[in-house]
């Protein structure tokens, strides 16, 4: 679809209008709460300014949304099927507006005590809801791609931890007899690289998500309930990455003093340990069709990288608070999507 098109389908259904400005909002608040992961340890060792970081950050996710999506798109084909909303695609379109308010309102709270959630939990959680309202059973839910949720989120909480304990341990001792100022000198600029490149990732993962919803939201305007491929065009790569460096630049730095200042103190060759730790655990998912969170990747990296040096460098009242999030975002964001659709249902039906 052509963007003259999809505006011209826009115009002519007030429903496709209300769930394209949900969506954007989703992707909006996803650049606030996520993507400041991505630059988080770059900025916190002082290596690049936040300004220059969301500029590297929207260029770099524009990249990955283009490039991951051009070579393997399967991220966000299972997200795209991971929920069945019925044979009904006007009441269907109605339950993933109510989907994408849950989301919006759940990672805003999350957003206002500086904690990272999962937006991509909080996405699947809230699809998950809205699926169950408008079906009255689980049988809305597509149980093998939520089984990779599963594998996804053993996958960015274990191995992002191991990963960035060994790196930091390997990079230390690598450079074990350097020169000490022209090692940190040397990881200063290599930590704009990793930034880059988790930058990168993250729209290769998440970018794929959030586009898959929108694609879904066409169908179902269209019509289409039942429609379970497409073809992603590059003006919505575009809009994609636009307004993730728009959420960024908006409320980025509160994340990034969490993620990358409170939680551990980074010296810039942990920062770079953390970015390439990171940046692996996505490419191996991505290229595996798993949806993963860069949230759990990208701090429990950073959590390995502070016990690789001692576990008492390791605020754990800031782990606390993100692990209790993690865990009370999937039923919470779930239950509120169920709410939120059966409440647009009972309005819009």
């Amino acid at each position: 679809m052509s963007l003259v098109s999809f505006l011209q389908q826009v115009v002519n259904s007030p429903m496709l209008f209300v769930s394209t400005l949900l969506t954007l909002g989703v992707i909006v608040v996803n650049g606030w709460t996520d993507a400041p992961n991505a630059i988080a340890t770059c900025v916190s060792t002082r290596a690049i300014s936040v300004r220059l970081a969301i500029i590297m950050a929207a260029i770099f996710n524009f990249l990955g949304v283009l490039v991951m999506t051009s070579l393997n798109a399967s991220v966000a084909m299972t997200i795209y099927n991971m929920v069945d909303f019925g044979g009904d695609a006007h009441k269907a379109l109605i339950a993933l507006c109510a989907a994408m308010a849950a989301i919006v309102i759940w990672s805003t709270f999350a957003w206002y005590f500086g904690i990272p959630t999962s937006e991509s939990h909080a996405l699947i959680a809230g699809l998950s809801g809205a699926a169950v309202a408008i079906q009255n059973s689980f049988e809305g839910i597509n149980g093998s791609e939520w089984l990779k949720v599963i594998w996804g989120l053993i996958l960015s909480s274990l191995l992002g931890f191991a990963m960035g304990y060994a790196c930091s341990k390997l990079t230390a001792f690598i450079f074990r007899n350097s020169n000490r100022i022209k090692v940190e000198r040397f990881f200063s600029s290599a930590q704009v690289a990793g930034g880059a490149a988790m930058a990168f990732m993250h729209g290769a993962q998440d970018g794929q998500k959030f586009m898959a919803v929108f694609l879904l939201g066409i169908a179902l305007a269209d019509g289409q309930a039942d429609a379970t491929t497409f073809i992603v065009p590059v003006w919505l790569m575009v809009v994609c990455s636009l307004f993730m460096a728009l959420g960024t630049s908006i409320g980025g730095y509160r994340i990034i003093k969490s993620v990358g200042m409170d939680m551990v103190k980074l010296r810039p060759y942990q920062g770079f340990s953390a970015d390439l730790a990171a940046s692996l655990c996505l490419l191996l998912s991505s290229l595996t069709g798993i949806p993963v969170s860069t949230t759990h990747t990208k701090t429990t990296a950073i959590m390995g990288v502070g016990a690789a040096r001692s576990l008492r460098k390791v605020n754990w009242g800031i782990v606390n608070d993100l692990v209790f999030t993690w865990i009370c975002t999937f039923p919470g964001c779930g239950i509120l999507g169920y709410l939120m659709a059966k409440l647009f249902l009972s309005l819009f039906a």
